[in-house]
């Protein structure tokens, strides 16, 4: 049975490194969040920056590899065969439930899955084990760390609560003392800033790396923990002086400074505490198969009494993980889709909101406004005045001439309140989640600075609560997931694992799929925030650019429904459906953004732009009647109806014709800048008046025959937004004509 189990740890190597990429894919907006969202330096530097936190924090991670062998379950209770699958499952679970997580760019917890994987698990094995002894379920605390269990996840929850309102608190004094405009007073306060952050930020990777490196000596450790406040007195006064004379004489920008060591310090955390989340069960399972080779003993009777001991870590193993996450950072794709997440939740302006709205995002918004109301009539006027002016020119805010999410200060603090929490909790030994942790903070510092107004608040509430939920989900599903594969491997054996294996394998395909699907549609979406038309050629090219793609999508996805319609192609009609559902979310972005580049216009431009939005309104609403043909064509073959009649899908196919024809020429005339707005009209009133004729002749037909009731309402549901979709092109082309004449020569 030897090769049975050299095939397991060669399989937990291979999940081990797959962890390592998927883990760190969406741990990176850890780290990675602040220094994006404030563009404090080009993608390349602080991805480098990041690197290098990460290669050094991996190998001083090894003192926290006993939660994975020791800290939820006790060793000695269990047999090499049987530890050895508690291993495996945890590591399964963990590979398939966070590449779901990155799939759809939701932040979730390595040390949550890790933790709760090991519990579902080990209990999984327990109950099997006391079920075979004929044994009660009372001797459970026998087999699991409860103590131990019990600490990791209430200081888990703890960190969350402790994590948003440290956030709030410091963001909102910071922002008092420095306000939006800091620019100001950064002369007199940047020393002072940056001594207080970088000190923070020293003793955080000083406090970080003593506890768990096997480099230092323990000697070294205790005399750095003796005199840890005088290490931070000494670092302030000399860091405080050095960058305000580095300010003074060479303009260093010192907010820059504090989210590049923030981000480093980070990066060193993430890989120094989370490390064990990812090849934690590998090593211990290693080591497992090391004793029990060594012991000679049979695998159903080597006891893992051994592992409760002290086992250090191979250094080399730890760096060669370090470099696979290095590696990993800079080529997933999927890295970027879950720091999108937290920079859409957090980001100072408003515009398009991924979120929705919920009955308890409406509810705690409501009352937190109501809550304000009521204390500006118990405090001073002059009070609100003072917090209003500390808190003006938020959106006008901006480094440099590019866009940011946020601003330094906000970046700044979330680094350093984020890497004092982390620093806090590792030097006791707690696992803390870095994700739970980075995420709240931001979220707490982005609700003290404003950034959740009244037009944007319930939909980013919303989408705090729907991450935090998923949390508690990954630990429900963690443990479920680690159980159920734990009970397959231990009692279906080789066919267990071949079949667990053929599972996981094709859900991770789909994943991919479906990633891949959803970035197709990301990049699919008009991008035009950021782009303000400075000259009236620029102006006429985005919108002709705009009609012209929009225009040209709805006329092919109208001729395609009618044809698959007549054809019954439910596939095609599926695929037209989702079609229709992604233009439905671009042109609602684009009526939404509209109204945004209108206000940015130069003053010789805001005739022509008032068009704009008139023009990207009707566009908008010709698509929305395009939702109401193909999406009840859909459903009709989906549930397979009768077919359409001849008489009518030779009415259909008429009308496909004109409609086509018609789009053609608007497109013609677009590219042209030269719209002839008569001869559309005329267009669109004769075939008006054919979708009007043939209407009444169904209304006679189903009084006089007997004709299929759910037929007859779709083709006269076709006949009727079809009309609607001329109107509003009618009006589209008035727009267009009139944009075009306003246009400044």
């Amino acid at each position: 049975m030897e090769w049975y189990y050299l095939a397991i740890i060669i399989l937990l190597g291979i999940l081990a490194v797959a962890d390592l990429m998927v883990g760190v894919s969406n741990d990176a907006v850890n780290f990675l969040g602040p220094a994006i969202g404030s563009r404090a330096g080009s993608f390349r530097v602080i991805m480098i920056i990041a690197a290098f936190g990460i290669v050094i924090g991996a190998v001083f991670s090894g003192g926290m590899m006993e939660v994975a062998r020791k800290g939820i379950f006790h060793p000695e209770q269990f047999v090499f065969s049987e530890i050895i699958l508690i291993f495996l499952a945890v590591m399964l679970a963990d590979v398939l439930l966070l590449d779901f997580f990155n799939t759809f760019g939701l932040p979730t917890s390595t040390t949550v899955s890790l933790v709760f994987g090991l519990l579902g698990s080990s209990a999984a094995a327990s109950i099997i084990k006391i079920e075979r002894l004929q044994g009660s379920l009372s001797d459970l605390g026998n087999y699991i760390n409860t103590e131990k269990a019990l600490a990791i996840i209430s200081g888990i929850i703890i960190s969350i609560i402790v994590a948003f309102f440290a956030g709030v608190i410091i963001q909102y004094i910071t922002r008092l003392i420095f306000s939006f405009n800091y620019q100001k007073k950064i002369k007199i306060t940047s020393g002072l800033f940056g001594g207080v952050a970088l000190t923070a930020i020293l003793l955080f990777i000083v406090l970080k790396g003593i506890g768990d490196s096997s480099i230092i000596t323990k000697t070294d450790k205790l005399w750095i923990l003796d005199h840890t406040w005088t290490i931070a007195v000494i670092s302030f006064a000399i860091l405080s002086i050095l960058l305000q004379l580095l300010h003074l004489l060479f303009k260093l920008n010192v907010f820059k400074l504090v989210v590049f060591a923030g981000t480093f310090g980070l990066a060193l955390s993430f890989a120094g505490n989370d490390l064990v989340n990812f090849i934690g069960a590998p090593l211990a399972g290693l080591k497992s198969f090391q004793l029990w080779q060594a012991s000679g003993a049979s695998p159903n009777a080597f006891n893992m009494q051994a592992l409760t001991g002290d086992i250090p870590a191979d250094v080399f193993i730890l760096l060669i993980a370090g470099l696979i996450m290095v590696i990993t950072i800079f080529l997933s794709r999927k890295t970027r889709t879950v720091v999108k997440t937290t920079l859409e939740l957090s980001r100072q302006d408003e515009g398009d909101e991924r979120w929705g709205s919920s009955y308890i995002a409406r509810t705690i918004v409501q009352s937190a406004v109501s809550v304000e109301k009521n204390l500006k009539k118990i405090l001073p006027k002059q009070f609100w005045n003072f917090l209003s002016r500390r808190f003006e020119n938020v959106k006008n805010n901006s480094e440099g001439s590019l866009p940011v999410s946020f601003d330094l200060i906000r970046a700044s603090v979330n680094l350093v309140v984020a890497s004092i929490l982390i620093a806090s909790a590792t030097s006791l030994k707690l696992p803390l989640s870095t994700t739970y942790v980075t995420f709240m903070v931001a979220m707490g510092t982005s609700l003290a600075d404003g950034a959740w107004g009244r037009e944007s608040a319930v939909f980013r509430v919303t989408g705090v609560l729907t991450v935090v939920s998923g949390w508690f989900f990954t630990a429900f599903i963690a443990f479920i997931v680690a159980a159920i594969i734990l009970t397959i491997l231990y009692l279906g054996g080789i066919y267990g694992l071949v079949f667990i294996l053929l599972v996981i394998c094709f859900l991770l395909y789909k994943s991919k799929l479906k990633h891949t699907e959803r970035e197709k549609q990301n990049t699919e979406t008009f991008e035009t925030k950021e782009y303000i038309p400075e000259s009236s050629l620029e102006l006429s090219e985005l919108i002709n650019q705009l009609s012209i793609e929009i225009l040209t999508k709805i006329s092919v996805i109208f001729s395609e429904t009618i044809d698959a319609l007549e054809d019954e192609d439910r596939k095609l009609l599926k695929k037209l459906s989702k079609d229709v559902n992604l233009l439905n979310k671009q042109t609602k972005k684009l009526k939404g953004q509209s109204l945004n580049i209108y206000k940015k216009l130069h003053k010789d431009l805001q005739v022509s732009g008032s068009y704009l939005i008139q023009i990207y309104d009707y566009i908008r609403e010709i698509e929305y009647c395009l939702n109401y043909i193909t999406t009840p064509s859909f459903i009709h073959v989906n549930n397979v109806h009768n077919p359409i009649p001849t008489k009518q899908l030779k009415d259909l196919r008429f009308i496909k014709q004109h409609i086509c024809n018609l789009f053609d020429f608007v497109i013609e005339q677009i590219s042209n800048e030269s719209i002839s707005h008569e001869e559309i009209q005329s267009r669109i009133n004769n075939i008006i008046l054919f979708l009007e004729n043939n209407r009444s002749a169904q209304l006679r037909d189903s009084k006089e025959s007997d004709v299929n009731t759910r037929t007859t309402i779709l083709y006269l549901g076709i006949m009727h937004e079809t009309k609607n979709m001329l109107l509003h092109l009618e009006n589209f082309a008035k727009a267009y004509k009139e944009f075009v004449q306003t246009l400044p020569k």
